[in-house]
């Protein structure tokens, strides 16, 4: 894995040179119920631009953005939420720096929350001329901290899960919650801040999910360097 923070300039060049893609990890900080850390979808995102750079060659992962738009949560306390607007920008202006270096980046976003401005960012960025793409994690399951995000953390950093204190929260559709959440918060619909239900949360299944994932994220990067060099 080429970490970009561990790197010299002259390193980066010679990168640039190949044509390297930049990935950039984009998560949030945000309550993800009483059993998993604030930091879950940033360390997802972090976990699935690694996994994407020791599978495809000339991939280079930037630090990751850990704050994002995570309104719907700050019901909870500890979490940090910047807004839609600025993750829009932030990523615009990244990705602008980024481009004076990088012919291609990724964003890779483990937040639900961020697809939105993360989308409108990329179409501005594309407006402008830049190589990039967006990317995010299709898991099905559980829409928040349930068996799904908790397997997936259980693979990643078990010693952050607290699976004493797993609970499940709100089990019914995430359809049927999302006009009272976008009103009201998520705080509205679940007490503990769980969509869905941890039991039966296991470190394979966890794998099994970034494996899929992974391999989604690599084959995406590998048909994207194909079209653009063709």
């Amino acid at each position: 894995m080429t970490d970009l923070a561990a790197l010299t300039w002259t390193d980066v060049a010679d990168y640039a040179r190949r044509g390297a893609t930049l990935a950039v990890p984009v998560g949030s900080t945000e309550q993800h119920g009483p059993h998993l850390p604030m930091s879950t979808d940033t360390d997802i995102a972090v976990a699935l631009a690694e996994r994407l750079a020791g599978q495809v060659t000339d991939v280079v992962v930037a630090p990751a953005v850990a704050f994002g738009s995570s309104g719907e949560h700050q019901g909870f306390p500890g979490t940090l939420s910047i807004g839609q607007e600025a993750v829009e920008l932030l990523l615009v202006e990244l990705v602008r720096s980024a481009t004076a270096t990088f012919p291609r980046v990724l964003l890779v976003s483990a937040h639900g929350g961020n697809a939105r401005p993360v989308t409108r960012a990329v179409q501005r960025l594309r407006a402008e001329g830049r190589h990039v793409l967006a990317w995010g994690p299709r898991w099905g399951g559980d829409a928040h901290a349930g068996r799904t995000e908790t397997s997936v953390m259980l693979a990643l950093a078990p010693h952050l899960v607290r699976l004493e204190a797993a609970q499940a929260g709100n089990t019914a559709p995430l359809r049927t919650l999302l006009p009272h959440l976008r009103e009201a918060g998520l705080s509205a619909v679940t007490a503990n801040g769980v969509l869905g239900d941890p039991g039966g949360a296991n470190a394979l299944e966890g794998r099994l999910l970034l494996q899929r994932a992974a391999a989604e994220l690599a084959d995406l990067v590998a048909r994207n360097r194909r079209q653009t060099e063709s």
